[in-house]
């Protein structure tokens, strides 16, 4: 298995979490107890302390929502493509993970006012110069890919299966260094954790693939 260093942003301190700390710490009076009005009464409590967020993180969240929609597709035909058991067990936990993250995101944006992609997003429609175009994102597959693993079985589907979304999963990892790379982004403090995680979880998915695309080779020899 090959060994990967850490990008320098996963090193990074959680400025935005001290923050927040901070603040509930020194800032706040509870509803029981503590400073008050001139009448005695609890102060109000403050509003929830919310950072900002960038550009780069809605295009974030929001392009990784159909790149998550393809993998729960393709990892779905898996039990009805012939996968072997491995093969199977492995796209189960990625419909399953990314399901949930597809949620997530979606909560994400709603929370924000910002244009939320349905959870079977195909692309991710963006407007340039008053045009709408729908764009692929990194590592996704075409319209003739996802044709030709439909119509594979058995170990050619395995095959394919897992190039893919090795292909599929390095792209998630690029769409986080693009992130990393933005300036400003990242500081809120729930798409900084949840980048970090699709990082830390593809990488892993990523060796282990490699792993299982070895042994189909070796298999069909």
């Amino acid at each position: 298995m090959k060994m990967l260093c850490a990008p320098r942003w996963l090193l990074r301190p959680l400025a935005a979490a001290a923050t927040i700390a901070l603040i509930a710490a020194t800032g706040c009076s509870s509803a029981t107890g503590g400073p008050g009005s001139r009448d005695g009464s609890p102060s109000p409590l403050p509003p929830v302390v919310r950072l900002p967020y960038s550009t780069a993180d809605v295009h974030f969240m929001s392009g990784m929502i159909p790149h998550h929609a393809q993998a729960v597709v393709i990892a779905g035909w898996a039990p009805s493509h012939g996968a072997r058991s491995d093969v199977r067990i492995l796209a189960e936990r990625i419909v399953v993970a990314q399901r949930d993250e597809i949620a997530l995101m979606q909560t994400w944006l709603r929370e924000r006012g910002e244009p939320v992609p349905a959870a079977d997003a195909t692309h991710l429609r963006m407007t340039m110069n008053g045009m709408e175009h729908d764009m692929l994102m990194p590592g996704m597959l075409s319209a003739d890919e996802l044709a030709r693993l439909d119509r594979a079985r058995g170990s050619e589907f395995d095959r394919l299966f897992l190039t893919y979304m090795i292909r599929h999963h390095e792209g998630a990892i690029t769409m986080v260094d693009q992130l990393f790379a933005s300036h400003g982004a990242a500081q809120d403090e729930d798409v900084f954790r949840f980048a970090s995680d699709v990082y830390a979880d593809q990488t892993t998915e990523v060796d282990r693939m490699l792993t299982m695309l070895a042994s189909v080779a070796s298999d069909s020899r």
